[in-house]
Formats: C-alpha cells, structure tokens, sequence
C-alpha cells in the first residue's frame, strides 16, 4: 500500500531529536519493511501548549489549507492509507480524518492517547476531536495497555490493537563489555518528567554514596546547569557528563557496559531501555507509567516502587554488588529486545494488525 504518514507532534524530519521523533521514524522503517511504500501526509505540527494558545487559529487555518492541498495532490496516484503516530489533547489530528474521509481510503492512530481529567481544564474541544479521530479510526493501534484501557473507556466503540514498543536494533550487533561499578543514564535534561527522574537519580545514588560507582550521564536541554547541579555533592570523578550524542555514539557508549539506571518519572515507555538492554544492560527503573511494558521486571531489570528512593537506591546497590544477577539479568536483556521487541518483529505484527482489521482496503 502507499501510506500517508503523519506525526501532529513532532514530524520525523524534526531537527530536535526525541523519543517521538525516533519512534515515528521506526514506524515508517516498520511500514516500508512490511512492503509497503511510505511518504509524509504532513509535517504540520499541530502542538498547543496551553487550551487558549495564541497559535490556535493559525493552526486551525493551515490544516484546513493543508487538507485541500492534499485533495488536489492527490487526484491522481492518492495513498491507500492514512496513518497517525501520536496524537493527543495538546496535538488534534486535524488534517487525517478528512483527508481520509474525502478520499474514501481508511484510517489509523497509532498511540493516540485520551485522559478524561483534561476535560475540565480548557482542553474539551481538542479532546473531542481525538475521540472523533478514534471512532473513524479503521484500528487505534496501542504501545501500552494503558493507554489501550483509556481509550476504551473513552471510546468503547472504537477498534484496538496492541503492538509493543520495539527498536531497530541494528547498532546493537554485540553485547557490551563487562563494567560491574559502571552506571549509565540517557535522557534530555527539562524540566518537568525528565528533571523529577535526575533529581531521584541523584538522591538515590546520595544513599550509597559508601559503594563503587560511577555514572556516565548521555543528554542535554535547557536544565543541563541545573541537572549538574543535583549531582554537584559528588566527588567529579564519579560523574561522567557525555553531552548530546549521535545514535550511534550512544550505542558505541551503552556497549561499555554497566548497569542502565533511570528512574522513569512519567514516561510512556522510554525507548533508552530498549537500547540499553539491546545492548546487554539490566535495568534499574520504577515500576511507573509504561516502564513496565519495555522492562520485564525480575528478568531483564529490577522495578521498585512508584516514588520510593530508599527502595530504588537498594536496587542499584544489589545490582552493584551481585555479579551473578548483573550478568543473567544481561543476558535476558539483550535476547528480550533481539527477538521479541526488534524492528523486524514489529513490522510482522504491524502488518498482520493492518491486515486484520483493513480487510479488502489491504489489498488496494
């Protein structure tokens, strides 16, 4: 099929690089590996940060040009397909639905997410939107079973798939190095999600501050002075700061070794655990928000309590100080992303999920 793919957050081609970035770039590779033939729909971002943003207009008035550009693009050779990665209360898909609509061609979201609490906090109309685009939605195709339980409970009518959250595993062709004392975190540095999950690292570590550790920290933003800064108690030798880095430079540092540490405040996933167990590193994490759909508690990490630092600092110390552990935890790690969350695995069960609910439009 040909597939018009959008991202109403962030378009692939954005330069910033992110986890929606990547993720939106690894579905299009997941599609194109299926076989079908993959082009942007748009790269209008149609991100508000606040329910009244001044941009709201202005918005709403270039996805309306957009979608007529696109109905006259497409006259000839129009896609078969329309499908939209990420689309939530602050990013309304405004151009899919009637797009696909008008040109008669089927549907699809691919982790849109629906929390009722936004509601009552100025974002009603934008919510009632989402729900519109899920109800149109051919099938609304989930990375997590949180956010497939919000959906339905929004939209019970709506139609749903799970797919795992997988990685191109091609930078992970070897396992990393043994480092038993080594301990590595990526992650941007804003405040918000991000900054709460530095400040715990910090504490936690604060806590066995007696053990051998060091901790070589991947990432930059707007609160790099200020991540520094929580980590300033500690003699410098222990913190390595490695900056921005290339995917391939973060995975040539993964392969170093160690044990990944990321406490995981609000995050969907996180697809830094994939890497890093691609690599062959356990996990130390909070069993939080989706951490749990990419870490396998017990087998490939160790997920402590929501909140609890005692209890996350306890884990990095066991991790540190049990060499049998570290090393089958490794192990699990590295053959869990491999063969159950690897790009190839992906792009069989995506194109089975299409098949299974396009029925006769498949085979346009």
């Amino acid at each position: 099929m040909k597939v018009a793919f959008y991202a109403p957050l962030k378009s692939p081609n954005h330069p910033v690089p992110s986890g929606d970035r990547l993720m939106a770039r690894q579905i299009m590779a997941a599609l194109e590996a299926a076989g079908h033939r993959v082009e942007l729909g748009s790269e209008l971002r149609s991100f508000r940060a606040t329910p009244n943003d001044a941009s709201r207009a202005d918005i709403v008035a270039f996805a309306k040009s957009e979608v007529d550009h696109l109905l006259r693009l497409w006259r000839t050779d129009q896609p078969h397909l329309w499908f939209t990665y990420h689309t939530y209360y602050k990013t309304p898909d405004l151009i899919g639905p009637p797009v696909a609509q008008a040109l008669g061609i089927p549907y699809v979201t691919a982790e849109a997410s629906y929390s009722p609490r936004h509601d009552a906090t100025g974002w009603a109309d934008s919510q009632r939107l989402l729900a519109r685009a899920v109800r149109q939605s051919a099938v609304n195709i989930c990375f997590t079973e949180r956010d497939r339980k919000g959906l339905v409970a929004a939209v019970p009518e709506g139609r749903y798939a799970l797919l795992p959250p997988f990685i191109d595993s091609l930078l992970f062709d070897a396992p990393a190095i043994e480092a038993p004392q080594r301990l590595v975190a990526v992650a941007m540095m804003r405040r918000g999600d991000k900054f709460d999950s530095y400040a715990m690292l910090a504490s936690a570590l604060a806590l066995i501050i007696d053990k051998s550790w060091t901790l070589s920290i991947i990432g930059g933003g707007p609160a790099l002075a200020e991540v520094q800064a929580l980590f300033s108690r500690f003699d410098h030798k222990r913190i390595e700061w490695l900056g921005e880095l290339s995917p391939e430079t973060v995975a040539a540092e993964l392969r170093l070794g160690g044990t990944y540490v990321w406490p995981g405040c609000g995050e969907a996933y996180g697809l830094a655990y994939l890497e890093a167990q691609a690599a062959g590193l356990p996990v130390v994490a909070q069993a939080t928000a989706g951490v749990p759909e990419v870490v396998i508690n017990g087998r490939t990490g160790v997920l402590t309590p929501d909140g609890d630092v005692e209890a996350f600092a306890a884990a990095i110390g066991s991790m540190l100080e049990d060499g049998a552990k570290r090393h089958e935890m490794a192990a699990a790690a590295r053959r869990f992303v491999l063969e159950e969350r690897s790009l190839a695995e992906a792009s069989r069960r995506l194109d089975l999920i299409l098949r299974q609910h396009l029925g006769g439009d498949y085979e346009r």
